[in-house]
């Protein structure tokens, strides 16, 4: 035990940044990639295999599935964060109170989300303008992914605190069991209960049988295998709730802004455009949402590096680290930024089979698109806040970005001259923009703070 502690904490404090970075960042990728592809492949196989309409349901209801996501980041990313630097002051005491929290925060906040989810389902949707054959599809479709919530928000908070550990292949195995066990399940589960009429709720059932298997996986880990973060006892523990969620309050925010955001995009897009261009940003924010989960997969391989370092008090190396991971998310992005932009009929008829429809989505898809590439970076300034304890640095980006600047520019710019629906598409542009300026900003002012810790420790 003492061994493998001793290992991960030595490797995390002397590798050198750039293959430290690779070593955390590419199983991390590979399992938030994992994760993503729940949701991604339910809008691929029920477009390809019912209709539009039904794809289009299955995007309305995702800003509401990231209810689940946010509780499981709150939990798992300020679980991750007090772990990280536990390791690194080697707090045993800290690190064996971590699982049993971890569980008794789940159960609490899963029975929560699973009873007003599934009460306030239609309620929920509406918000997003959805109606008709939209609405109807959407509601059965969220209310067993509501049903689901605990085993959902089990398995992703947990699988945090692997990675936090820096057991990242072992987290990226798990989540990778569950992924492909989804991809073969929702078309069988579609097929099936589509002659019934009912293959969006195939792809719900799909969905929430991967994850239980996945919770399954993950609780015998931690019971029977694991040698560093073991389960003693089930209960709160008062003294680290604080520290947690002070730490997962700005990686929630990140979720449920999103949430915000999106349904904010999809109310102006119907306002704007009907259920057409729903369809349309339904299968945009589909592929947006995708590409994001590599640079978060980044952010948790990053998170564990900082926060130990941090914590051991190596400054000067945090610093290093950081610059390493955002060369690293620059490149990750241009992966998905080219095709995006030289192909972007191809990917959109993933989800969409009418060609009409897929044509006159094509421009604003390119513009929602066009700041990815420094999406990145952002993430990264997010990360290293929360990484180092300051959770209200971390909170002013990810509010500024989802709600303060953004929501007021989606609002307004399709009520411009004749921008219409398309101002949907530009206001994330613009915001992503102004929110790059503050990161540098903030990010130039952590790392004098760094420097001048480094100096005084000399």
């Amino acid at each position: 035990m003492m061994t493998q502690k001793t290992d991960t904490r030595t490797k995390l404090l002397t590798a050198p940044p750039f293959r430290l970075m690779l070593s955390l960042s590419i199983p991390a990728i590979i399992g938030m990639v994992v994760v993503g592809l729940y949701n991604f492949m339910d809008r691929v196989f029920v477009g390809q295999l019912i209709s539009e309409v039904a794809m289009g349901a299955v995007s309305v209801s995702y800003p509401f599935t990231l209810i689940n996501t946010g509780v499981s980041t709150l939990i798992g990313v300020g679980s991750a964060s007090v772990l990280s630097r536990a390791i690194g002051k080697k707090d045993q005491m800290t690190v064996d109170k971590i699982m049993g929290n971890l569980i008794a925060m789940n159960l609490l906040l899963g029975a929560v989300i699973t009873a007003l989810g599934m009460m306030f389902t239609r309620p929920l949707l509406s918000l997003s303008g959805a109606e008709g054959e939209i609405l109807n599809h959407a509601e059965r479709y969220l209310h067993i992914i509501f049903a689901g919530s605990l085993f959902v928000n089990f398995a992703q908070s947990a699988n945090m605190i692997m990675r936090g550990e820096g057991i990242l292949k072992k987290a990226m195995l798990i989540t990778g069991t569950g992924a492909v066990l989804n991809i073969i399940l929702d078309p069988m589960f579609i097929t099936l209960l589509n002659a019934q009429g009912k293959g969006i709720e195939g792809a719900a059932y799909a969905t929430v049988a991967s994850q239980i298997v996945t919770a399954a996986i993950t609780l015998w880990y931690f019971l029977m295998k694991s040698k560093v973060v073991r389960i003693h006892g089930i209960r709160l523990e008062t003294s680290l709730i604080s520290e947690i969620l002070g730490v997962g309050f700005s990686a929630m925010l990140m979720q449920v802004m999103t949430m915000v955001q999106q349904t904010t995009l999809y109310h102006v897009a119907a306002r704007h455009g009907g259920d057409t261009w729903q369809i349309i940003l339904g299968a945009a924010l589909s592929i947006q949402s995708f590409t994001m989960i590599p640079l978060w997969g980044a952010g948790q391989g990053f998170q564990p590096a900082a926060g130990t370092n941090y914590g051991a008090k190596q400054y000067d190396r945090v610093k290093q680290i950081t610059r390493a991971f955002m060369m690293g998310v620059t490149v990750l992005s241009l992966i998905f930024y080219i095709p995006i932009q030289l192909a972007p009929e191809t990917i959109l008829s993933w989800f969409i089979k009418d060609a009409g429809i897929v044509s006159q989505g094509v421009t604003d898809f390119r513009i929602l698109f066009s700041t990815y590439i420094v999406l990145g970076f952002v993430l990264m300034v997010i990360t290293l806040m929360q990484s180092l304890g300051k959770a209200s640095k971390a909170s002013v980006l990810v509010i500024m970005r989802q709600i303060i600047l953004f929501v007021p520019l989606a609002i307004l710019l399709p009520r411009i001259g004749s921008l219409g629906v398309h101002g949907v598409f530009l206001a994330p542009a613009v915001t992503d923009l102004i929110i790059l300026v503050l990161a540098v900003v903030m990010l130039t002012g952590e790392f004098h703070g760094l420097s001048r810790l480094a100096a005084q420790k000399k």
